[in-house]
């Protein structure tokens, strides 16, 4: 089962119908670009996530570091 809850015939139905609106010769470079793009934006999420959890850690280290100077 593919994601959204798409079967293989509809993804077949889908292609045969991407094929005939698009043509044989832009198929292999409309994949590629959707590639290309769902690669960058999960990369993008990636780097996000990577950001927000380094900016809690720094938050916490300072935390740490103010208690410390508490006690």
């Amino acid at each position: 089962m593919l994601p959204f809850n798409i079967g293989v015939p509809e993804v077949v139905v889908i292609l045969g119908i991407a094929l005939l609106v698009f043509g044989p010769k832009k198929l292999p470079e409309l994949g590629r670009n959707l590639g290309k793009g769902l690669k960058n934006f999960k990369e993008s999420l990636s780097s996000a996530a990577h950001e927000v959890k380094s900016g809690f850690n720094e938050e916490e280290e300072k935390d740490n570091k103010t208690e410390e100077n508490k006690s």
